[in-house]
């Protein structure tokens, strides 16, 4: 990312989320050893954190890539890690992997690794707001929150390790509320549905333009045909949430986890910043 003398990055280059997009092909399978995860819906075994999953193959590639979702692992599909696993496979360990490295490497690797995905997910929702016209009079603490979470990503190890990443995350979230609410202006109380239960929620048609929709539980509902345009999704969960034919278009902070997490259909209208999974259509 191009930077200036200030060492702000420039608006040129905040478009370009590529950074923040996993590749898969420069990573160690980190997700796959870092994270545990629990016999469920989701994963068809129990694994520890730490410990590499039973289908990682000897290159770090899944050995059933093509059938996660047949095979019991749909949790698998939905993870994105916003680009921290290459970054700590190639640049925080210097492209040095958790085999051939030891134990200890391994472990210092899987402590890294959430760490340095928070950050990288803090960073795509600051380039996203640093897009956004409504909140132009924010840009220049947007700007500094970002120089400081790519500070705080480029550390070593060590100093990964020893990282308050909560205490960063509270301090971008200020800046991140005050987004929404430049971009959710006029929207009124009745879209104020923070952090609501909508499990199950029949919601076919609703109007939910510039919905406050922060932390929204969202798990099951059918929202085919929805009117989310402009609506604020950070942190809402989508899992198995009917998208059909919905209308996102201008909706913020929406991450590709989410929309991997939701069913949809080819009628579905997403922002440019995420991408249709490939179940959604077959």
């Amino acid at each position: 990312m191009e930077q200036r003398s200030d060492g702000v990055p420039t608006p040129r280059d905040l478009l370009d989320l590529s950074d923040l997009r996993a590749d898969c092909g420069s990573c160690f399978g980190l997700c796959c050893v870092a994270l545990p995860f629990t016999a469920s819906a989701d994963f068809a075994v129990d694994k520890a954190a730490g410990k590499a999953c039973g289908n990682l193959g000897d290159d770090f590639r899944c050995g059933i890539h093509t059938r996660l979702r047949g095979e019991g692992f749909t949790g698998c599909t939905v993870y994105d890690c916003f680009g921290a696993g290459q970054r700590v496979s190639q640049v925080t360990f210097g492209g040095r992997d958790w085999r051939s490295g030891g134990p200890e490497h391994a472990r210092r690797m899987s402590d890294v690794f959430p760490v340095v995905r928070q950050l990288h997910e803090l960073l795509w929702y600051l380039t996203e707001a640093l897009t956004l016209a409504a909140a132009r009079s924010l840009h220049a603490g947007l700007r500094r929150a970002l120089a400081e979470s790519e500070r705080l990503a480029a550390q070593t190890a060590e100093e990964l390790a020893a990282t308050d990443v909560g205490a960063h995350r509270r301090q971008v979230n200020e800046l991140l509320l005050k987004t929404s609410e430049l971009m959710r202006a006029g929207a009124g109380r009745k879209r104020n549905r923070r952090g609501a239960d909508l499990i199950g929620a029949r919601l076919e048609g609703a109007d939910l333009r510039k919905a406050d929709l922060r932390g929204a539980y969202l798990i099951a509902a059918d929202l085919t045909g929805a009117d989310l345009r402009g609506a604020d999704l950070i942190g809402a969960d989508l899992r198995d949430t009917d998208l059909t034919d919905a209308d996102l278009t201008g909706a913020f902070f929406l991450t590709q986890p989410q929309v991997n997490a939701a069913r949809g259909s080819a009628g579905t209208r997403l922002p440019a910043s995420v991408t249709r999974p490939g179940h959604w259509t077959a």
